[in-house]
């Protein structure tokens, strides 16, 4: 018996990683019971499994060279926070969530102020995709990756980093539960009417950046179709900012939070327009046609189309090597060229379910209804945990 409960670290700066952790912090409850607890910071969904945050998640979702830079003051005192909370708690472990700039450097002040403490990374940087040197610098800074990707261990391995394959927890969404019937009666639309998705992102700049160019192109479908119900689900870390924008809308727009509403919306639609992001997986999941649109500011955009190796931004994208979703990608994400895309498939069934099946195929070879990841994951933690003799 542990004289004291076993205390996890859980950092997680962004939204996709918030679910992640909460998913991670409920397998280790189901295991250990009222012998874990959680420290760290996250946003609602960690909140909501007894984890305390010391500040707003959403300040840390930044996307872009120049916002990175504005933002460093902010970021730098946010890591200087995590880090005490890390050196007051004294975790058994520090698991470290997805978002790379800022994950890593509390990764390298942990090691050096408390060098006893296993750190675990859950996700890794996509270093197959650009930047394979990454790869040896997270190898420098944790002791062990849990990767939601079978293919990224050979990288990280050659690097000296312990992986395990855990699997994404997006392949595994229980959709068993949703309604499509109880949002079409919420939004007041019939069984037969098109529900067309939005999905804007999830962090501050995504919504700068991408949103005026999916309001574009929904604007002008609206006026070619006004009987066209349009429903935005919100992420919390944007939530207030995307109900603001939408509220000055010449059309109507229905902006939903919360997963069940989430859920019910994307089983009812019948196209989506994602931003480039883990809702991807999750739309073509519940069986969404969808088309991709992602922007960045002009010198990050500049830099990284230098560096990266795959023409694919979305995963099942990269995992078929083909376009089985459009990407419309920095001057191409423009409201005609993504209304067009949307249209084509609003008026073409036949079209909707090619893309449908081929969603499905791309999904089943990154492992779709494999063992939940959740559960894998906090099986790792626990195994590191026993061969560190925690």
């Amino acid at each position: 018996m542990r004289p004291r409960p076993l205390t996890v670290m859980l950092v997680a700066a962004e939204a996709s990683g918030d679910d992640r952790g909460a998913g991670l912090a409920r397998a280790l409850r189901r295991r250990l019971g009222e012998g874990v607890r959680f420290v760290g910071v996250g946003g609602e969904k960690l909140r909501a499994e007894g984890l305390e945050s010391p500040f707003d998640i959403a300040e840390l979702s930044i996307l872009g060279l120049l916002e990175g830079l504005l933002a460093y003051g902010k970021v730098v005192r946010r890591l200087r926070e995590t880090v005490a909370l890390a050196v007051r708690e004294r975790p058994d472990v520090a698991v470290l969530i997805d978002s790379w700039g800022f994950t890593l450097r509390v990764a390298q002040q942990l090691r050096k102020q408390l060098p006893g403490v296993p750190i675990v990374k859950y996700v890794g940087p996509q270093v197959w995709a650009s930047r394979p040197g990454r790869a040896k610098t997270l190898a420098g800074a944790v002791d062990h990756l849990l990767s939601i990707h079978a293919f990224d261990a050979p990288y990280f391995e050659a690097a000296g980093l312990p992986v395990t394959f855990v699997g994404n927890a997006a392949l595994n969404i229980d959709f068993s539960g949703a309604d499509p019937a109880r949002l079409r009666q919420r939004i007041g639309a019939a069984a037969d009417d098109t529900v067309l998705l939005v999905l804007p992102g999830s962090r501050p700049g995504e919504i700068h950046r991408v949103l005026p160019p999916f309001e574009d192109a929904v604007s002008r479908l609206k006026a070619q179709r006004p009987q066209l119900h349009v429903v935005i689900p919100a992420a919390p870390t944007v939530a207030e900012t995307v109900k603001a924008r939408v509220a000055g809308w010449p059309h109507r727009a229905h902006v939903l939070e919360g997963e069940e509403a989430k859920h019910d919306a994307m089983k009812a639609a019948t196209v989506a327009l994602a931003c480039s992001g883990t809702v991807t997986t999750e739309l073509a999941l519940a069986g969404v046609p969808m088309v991709v649109g992602y922007r960045l500011g002009p010198v990050t955009y500049a830099l990284l189309k230098r560096l990266i190796r795959t023409k694919y931004i979305t995963l099942f994208n990269i995992a078929a090597q083909d376009f089985v979703a459009p990407e419309l990608v920095q001057d191409a994400c423009n409201g005609p060229d993504l209304a067009r895309e949307i249209a084509l498939r609003l008026d073409d069934a036949a079209l909707r379910e090619t893309q449908r099946a081929a969603q499905y195929a791309a999904l089943d070879r990154m492992g779709r209804g494999g063992p939940d990841p959740n559960e894998a994951a906090a099986e790792a933690v626990l195994e590191i945990l026993d061969a560190r003799g925690a």
